[in-house]
């Protein structure tokens, strides 16, 4: 969630979403529910409980459904001097697999 005023990110805060540069407050509503916040110190930790489609899509043949469009990323999983592992999640069914 984004403050209305100054555009920075808000957090939630006890049910409201509380802008740290501006102090600008609003109420967490309910297409706002997705959002979970946990204690831990005294600082709150934000979980997403749903997923987001903001990784890039990609067309790539899913095994499992035959679908033909992924979301992908790059990791690297080896030593700095291999290539990067390019890893494929179906946008229908959500399996997921790399390629090297």
């Amino acid at each position: 969630m984004f403050c209305e005023k100054c555009k920075s990110l808000m957090i939630p805060l006890n049910g409201t979403w509380v802008c740290k540069k501006c102090d600008y407050q609003k109420k967490v509503n309910k297409k706002d529910s997705h959002v979970i916040t946990t204690k831990r110190e005294e600082h709150e930790l934000v979980v997403i409980d749903e997923e987001v489609d903001t990784l890039p899509k990609t067309k790539a043949r899913c095994s499992k459904c035959d679908n033909t469009e992924a979301f992908w990323r790059l990791q690297q999983t080896r030593a700095a001097d291999e290539p990067e592992t390019r890893i494929y999640r179906c946008t229908e069914c959500g399996h997921t697999w790399r390629e090297y």
